[in-house]
This record gives C-alpha cells, sequence and structure tokens, in this order.
C-alpha cells in the first residue's frame, strides 16, 4: 500500500457541506412574509393606526418629562406635562378638523353657482375652440368640485376617524404616556439579550422627534407665508388655509397639493383665474424651496430618509392605514428601518442607500 493510499484511508471522513437555500427561494419567502404582514396590519387597521398614533404621540412629549426632575420636582410632575401636552395636540387637531371640514362642506355650498358659471363659460370657450360635447362633458366631470374638494376630505378623514373615537384615544393615551416613564427607565436596565430591540426603539423614537421637530418648523414656516400671501391677495378664510397647509406638511411630498386646492378654488370663484394662478405660483414656489428641496435634504441628512423613500412610505402607509397613514408614514418607516436595518449589522449597509446624506456622514447607531 502507497503512502498516498495509507494517507487517504486513515484519514476522517469529511460530511459534505449543505448546500445553502437558493437566494432567490429567500427573496420570494421575503416578499410573501412582507405582502401577508400587510394585509394583516390592513385589516386591523382600526387598531392598530389610533395604536401608533399614540405611542408617536407620546414619544413627541417624552422630553417633557424629563424636565421637572432636573428642577427637583416630583416625578408624577412630569407625567402630569406629558399627559396636558399630549391631550392638547389632540384637542387642537380634532378643533382644526372638525373647522375645515366645515368650511370645506361650507365652501361647495356657496360657491356651486359661482363654479357652475364658471364651467358653462370654460364650456363655451373650449366648444368655441373645436372641442366635441363628449370631451366638454368629460371634462365638466373632471373638475367636479365635490371631486376636488373629495380629495382633500379623504386624506383628511382618515385622522378625523380616528380623532373621532376620543374616547377609546384619550384611554389609550393616558397609559401610553403615564407608562412611558417606567417603559424607558426598564428599557435602559434591559439585559444583553433584547439590547438590539432596545437599541432599535430608542433610534425610533429620536429619529420621530427629529422628524417631528423638522417638520414643525418647516409647516409653520410655510404656513405662515402661505397667510401672508392670501391676506395679500384677499382670499377669504386665509388663516384656516395656513392651518390646513400646516397640517399636510406632515404629509410627505405631496402635503401642499391637499392644502393647495380650497385656496386656488376659493381665488378662482371669488376672484379671477389670474388670483388662482398665483395663488398656485405662491404654493408651488415655497413646496419647491422650502418643502421639495430644504425639508427633505435636512430630513435625509437627520433622520436618514431620502426623498424617494418618503414618497413611497407616503404609498405604502395610506394604503394599509387609510389616511391616518400618511401623516404616520415617516414615523412608520422609521420604525421598520430601526428594528431591520440600523441595529442590524449585517444590513446596516443599507444605511446609506436609504438616506439623501452623503456616504460616512451618517454615524453608527449609538
Amino acid at each position: 500500500m502507497t503512502p498516498r493510499n495509507s494517507a487517504a484511508v486513515g484519514a476522517p471522513a469529511v460530511a459534505p457541506r449543505a448546500a445553502p437555500h437558493p437566494r432567490g427561494l429567500l427573496i420570494m419567502v421575503g416578499v410573501a412574509a412582507v405582502l401577508v404582514t400587510a394585509l394583516g396590519l390592513r385589516a386591523f387597521a382600526s387598531v392598530v393606526a389610533p395604536v401608533f398614533l399614540a405611542v408617536v404621540l407620546s414619544v413627541t412629549v417624552q422630553p417633557l418629562r424629563r424636565l421637572p426632575a432636573r428642577r427637583g420636582l416630583p416625578t408624577w410632575v412630569g407625567a402630569v406635562l406629558s399627559l396636558l401636552a399630549v391631550y392638547a395636540i389632540v384637542v387642537g387637531l380634532i378643533v382644526v378638523l372638525v373647522i375645515s371640514g366645515a368650511q370645506l362642506a361650507a365652501l361647495l355650498e356657496d360657491y356651486a353657482p359661482q363654479f357652475e358659471a364658471f364651467l358653462a363659460r370654460v364650456g363655451e370657450t373650449l366648444s368655441a375652440a373645436g372641442v366635441s360635447a363628449g370631451q366638454l362633458d368629460a371634462v365638466s366631470a373632471a373638475l367636479d368640485p365635490g371631486k376636488l374638494i373629495g380629495v382633500v376630505a379623504g386624506l383628511l378623514g382618515g385622522l378625523a376617524g380616528i380623532l373621532s373615537s376620543v374616547a377609546f384615544l384619550v384611554l389609550l393615551l393616558f397609559f401610553t404616556v403615564t407608562d412611558a416613564g417606567a417603559f424607558a427607565a426598564n428599557l435602559a436596565r434591559i439585559s444583553p439579550a433584547g439590547r438590539r430591540l432596545a437599541d432599535a426603539l430608542v433610534l425610533f423614537a429620536r429619529g420621530s422627534r427629529q422628524y417631528l421637530a423638522v417638520a414643525t418648523v418647516f409647516g409653520a414656516g410655510v404656513a405662515l407665508c402661505d397667510v401672508i400671501a392670501l391676506t395679500v391677495l384677499d382670499i377669504r378664510y386665509a388663516w384656516l388655509w395656513g392651518l390646513l397647509a400646516f397640517i399636510t406638511n406632515y404629509i410627505p411630498n405631496v402635503g401642499f397639493l391637499v392644502g393647495l386646492l380650497p385656496p386656488t378654488l376659493v381665488a378662482l370663484l371669488d376672484h379671477d383665474p389670474g388670483t388662482a394662478l398665483a395663488v398656485v405660483i405662491i404654493y408651488c414656489a415655497l413646496n419647491i424651496v422650502l418643502q421639495s428641496v430644504v425639508q427633505p435634504r435636512v430630513v435625509g441628512s437627520t433622520v436618514g430618509l431620502s426623498g424617494t423613500l418618503s414618497f413611497l412610505s407616503l404609498l405604502v402607509w395610506s394604503t394599509i392605514l387609510g389616511g391616518v397613514g400618511a401623516l404616520l408614514a415617516i414615523p412608520a418607516t422609521l420604525f421598520v428601518k430601526a428594528v431591520f436595518v440600523d441595529v442590524d449589522p449585517d444590513r446596516r449597509w443599507l444605511t446609506p442607500l436609504l438616506s439623501s446624506a452623503p456616504s460616512g456622514a451618517e454615524g453608527a447607531p449609538r
């Protein structure tokens, strides 16, 4: 027997390496799991949406809890301040939505004759230009004021539907806000086994507060500019359209279109097409400068979301959760990103691809 043969006989048998799962199969299973999860969330949207809204609001007012403790006051003072702040936010949203809904309904009723006369003039102009009767009917149906205002009412109606269950939301916010302090303390002392989830929740809370702060500052600036411009143009309900612009600023990318429709209609029917065009130009200019150029860059560098991802978040979460999903699109995406990307070393390479900030500008999550 040769040495090679003896070595072959005496060598231990090496077990064949198990073949990994095909990458295509893993992708298909992952996509299927995402679709099943989305369908489940949509089926329980009436519960998931208010719960997540309560969580986001509780996270927003959480810094108020720490202010009294820094001055030596009892901890319950911070809890009371947080409850008062979160209830003030809810009451403010309810008041704005109720007034906006009432004014939009009155808008349709008050301006119906003027809008019909405007459509008649448009029809005469198009008919003189050689447009057929069938095409005129299609244009009249597309310019139906009920449909135009319905776009605004539909997007705001989701939030109004959740806020209409005031008793449920009040109780839910009471428990989430009062338990937030103990939850944060327990989260800081969590065992190493749950450290990754704890880091993800901390990143979500911090990112949500940063995004809401940025959106609030930019929304207030845009609303103030809108009110000034509408007042100069003598547009009725200028302050109301400013509030509407402030709320719709939390809707990524297309929120300004929702706030643009009502004042444009008022300018068209109260004044003339030139004034309506001026309103559109002013809103578009503010949107291009602040909401489409400056704000997405600030949001991208602050919370790590690009403008494209923000727009896709709007489509996905408004489909799953309805109208309130449009307002909670960014916080919901931040939650998913924190849990599945930010704290996972194997997927952290995705972070620069999801953000509009330059590569290397984002530090590793702490």
